[in-house]
């Protein structure tokens, strides 16, 4: 009995990081802040609902945001003392201080442009959700998906190419998720048929990719660019009156079709995952395969389709990099989204909603450097690219803890 108590015990990681955050918004934001009004823009022009804007103090948001963090540290530290884990809602509201208090520190004497900063963080992190869509499949059936990042690659440069030879969109992200899928059957070949190292395999595969688009773009797409490579983006579809709305209206309601797709297939993923056969079935092969097929369920097939379709996801969201944002295909535009991808899916635990919700960090991370320097150009924009990944690094030290992968991931299973 005593060892299991000592298993269950809840660590004082999180309240102890929570404090340290705190202490250091109240401090640098708030103490030592800067001078001048944060003024929050809630409402567009052209929005049905307009509500005010919202000014305050930069210093004394910071002040405030940080006594109130660590309110939650001490609520964290009352939770653990009693054994108990921290809840979910308490880091939410935690985090979302820590971005406000942020925002308002680089934004003094100038507007923070709410719905703006929200919908492109939404938009630059679709690429890197649909990534990670990809790999929770891949891995939640025991295979190991290095490769995303070909994967987005080649769904940016099919999409890109095919769109603006055909002048057809649609055509452009068929073929950029087919061609991403088949990258995909290659390393469930070789992962299921001959047993191969699926790391090797795929750091092969995106090596590969990167080389092939590379030459394909020097030699072809340069030489004619205009009718090779300048396919335009996707039309913004707006929901009638919905897409008003202050804020959720611009981030969920009016956006491309490729935001909206990601936005469906978060959901969809999770409930196939984990409300129904199938999910069961792909979970069930991730986790014991032999057990698996003891019952009847095909290993090998379950996990070659899984691999596959999260492969033609990921194509997907390698089209949302250019007909769905940029307009034009660039050398290795990918930029690491793919390796991103991966680590959200281990920081949100193999999870669909929890991976989505660790992407929209870097789609922040992005659109936060860019208007960071419009802003508060004295502010170095290498102290703003790093937040989100020194975030993350102690959202895993602190929140996550140990993660557990699926117990059978990147291990070959021979039947009998």
């Amino acid at each position: 009995m005593s060892s299991l108590v000592t298993e269950t015990k809840i660590g004082f990681k999180a309240p102890i990081v929570m404090a340290a955050i705190g202490l250091v918004v109240l401090v640098f934001f708030g103490l030592l802040g800067r001078d001048g009004m944060a003024n929050f823009q809630i409402s567009r022009r052209q929005d049905a609902i307009q509500l005010p804007d919202v000014p305050i103090d930069s210093s004394l948001l910071g002040v405030v945001s940080g006594i109130l963090m660590l309110a939650l540290a001490g609520f964290s530290l009352w939770l653990t003392l009693r054994n108990r884990k921290t809840r979910m809602w308490s880091i939410s509201i935690f985090g979302f201080l820590g971005i406000v208090s942020l925002l308002g520190w680089l934004a003094a004497d100038n507007s923070v442009p709410v719905s703006f900063i929200a919908g492109t963080a939404l938009v630059l992190a679709v690429p890197i959700v649909l990534g990670a869509m990809g790999g929770v499949m891949s891995e939640r059936s025991g295979i190991t998906n290095i490769a995303i990042e070909g994967q987005l690659l080649t769904g940016a440069f099919m999409a890109a190419v095919v769109s603006t030879i055909t002048g057809s969109f649609t055509l452009g992200i068929i073929s950029a998720m087919v061609a991403a899928a088949l990258l995909s059957m290659i390393l469930a070949v070789f992962a299921l048929r001959f047993l191969a190292q699926q790391i090797i395999v795929g750091v092969v595969l995106n090596v590969l990719v990167i080389g092939v688009t590379n030459f394909l773009y020097q030699q072809w797409l340069t030489q004619d660019s205009e009718n090779t490579n300048f396919p335009g983006t996707l039309d913004i579809i707006k929901i009638p009156f919905l897409s008003d709305i202050p804020i959720i209206g611009p981030v969920l309601f009016e956006n491309r079709i490729t935001v909206f797709a990601a936005l469906l297939i978060v959901p969809a993923l999770w409930f196939v995952l984990f409300k129904t056969k199938l999910g069961l079935r792909a979970r069930a092969v991730g986790e014991h395969p032999l057990a698996a097929d003891t019952v009847g369920i095909n290993v090998a097939r379950t996990r070659f389709w899984w691999v596959t379709i999260g492969g033609a996801i990921a194509g997907l969201g390698g089209a949302a990099l250019t007909i769905g944002n940029a307009g034009a295909f660039g050398r290795e535009m990918s930029g690491g989204f793919g390796f991103i991808a991966l680590a959200v899916v281990i920081l949100g635990r193999w999870h669909p909603i929890s991976a989505s919700l660790a992407a929209l960090l870097f789609g922040f991370s992005i659109i936060l450097r860019v208007w960071a320097n419009q802003v508060s150009p004295g502010i170095p924009s290498d102290f703003i690219t790093m937040v989100p990944y020194v975030v993350t690094i102690i959202a895993v030290v602190g929140f996550v803890g140990k993660s557990r992968p699926p117990k059978a991931v990147a291990v070959p299973y021979v039947k009998g």
